[in-house]
């Protein structure tokens, strides 16, 4: 019998971002506070039991290593099953603009198909799993706000911020990650002590109301910033557009291209929607962690319990695969 769901994979954006020393292992140690989004990709997925393992995947547009494919396949080994995995993905984040949007692709499989399967996952196999897909994966089977550490992979929630609404701009800029980190050379935060975890990070743990920018509330920055800027100067200038028109903050996300700004009044909003029109834009409100598994849940609500996250099967099976 085959079982179906229609899922949204979240963006998110990074409202800190931190990147420290390099480490033995050739990465570079970051840190970064993690906030889900409302703007979403479409997943529809399906599954039914079969002799062989086969995963058809229908993408309007390539994902980097087949992010979703690949989940498919590290989800299918854990559970222990063989079947007929159908995926749909219909892409309205924009790539390589430092939304996650790959990784929340990859993240809502991991997610769904333990329940349309019937065989749960455990927590930690599932971040065990993200893991192997990407650094910003495992951030998506939590949600909300949340500090990164290590690559990003390690993730820690925290207090959910106040309902905030933005302008996401996201020019037709691919920035790879990999260029970024060649860009940033010696720019790099230096592992001060004040730096392992930042004023703004402490903050956020210690209020847990209030929108960043606006009462008081400190907001953090973004290291890519001045390297990106400095090879796509248009980025900078998009920038002090949207800070010229009241938002606060302004900021890149992840090592760019795309740019957010928070605006405190509607009508700095509609004014900064018309004054950018000629760019690709797109309005986006917070989504706290109880919203992101709440949407989650309505999406699966055909299939899944309503309790307990990560979402799982009423008909599974007792027990969850480790």
């Amino acid at each position: 019998m085959e079982r179906r769901a229609r899922v949204k994979a979240y963006a998110k954006i990074n409202l800190d971002l931190h990147v420290l020393n390099r480490r033995p292992d050739g990465y570079h140690e970051l840190r970064t506070v993690y906030q889900t989004i409302s703007l979403a990709d479409d997943l529809e997925i399906s599954f039914r039991t079969a002799r062989q393992s086969r995963i058809t995947a229908d993408c309007d547009l390539e994902i980097p290593d087949n992010l979703v494919v690949r989940a498919a396949e590290l989800a299918l080994e854990a559970m222990r099953v063989r079947g007929e995995v159908w995926m749909r993905l219909r892409k309205r984040i924009p790539m390589g603009a430092g939304l996650g949007g790959g990784s929340s692709d990859a993240a809502a499989v991991l997610l769904a198909l333990p329940i349309l399967a019937n065989r749960p996952i455990a927590l930690e196999k599932m971040i065990e799993l993200a893991c192997c897909l990407g650094s910003d994966v495992p951030f998506f089977l939590l949600g909300g706000t949340a500090l990164g550490v290590g690559r990003g992979e390690e993730v820690y929630p925290l207090p959910d911020l106040g309902r905030a609404r933005g302008l996401l701009v996201a020019p037709e800029l691919h920035i790879s990650t990999a260029e970024a980190y060649q860009a940033l050379g010696r720019g790099l935060t230096l592992a001060a002590p004040e730096n392992i975890i930042s004023s703004f990070q402490s903050c956020i743990w210690h209020r847990s109301v209030g929108t960043p920018g606006s009462g008081g509330t400190p907001w953090g920055s973004n290291d890519f910033e001045a390297a990106v800027f400095a090879r796509h100067p248009r980025l900078r200038r998009l920038k002090r557009k949207l800070a010229r028109l009241g938002a606060e903050p302004a900021q890149m996300t992840g090592s760019g291209s795309a740019l957010y700004g928070i605006f405190h009044t509607k009508e700095d909003l509609e004014t900064a929607f018309t004054r950018f029109r000629r760019e690709r834009i797109f309005p986006f409100e917070f989504l706290s962690r109880a919203a992101y598994h709440a949407r989650w849940r309505r999406c699966l609500r055909e299939f899944a319990s309503e309790e307990g996250w990560p979402p799982r099967s009423r008909q599974a099976r007792q027990g969850t695969t480790s």
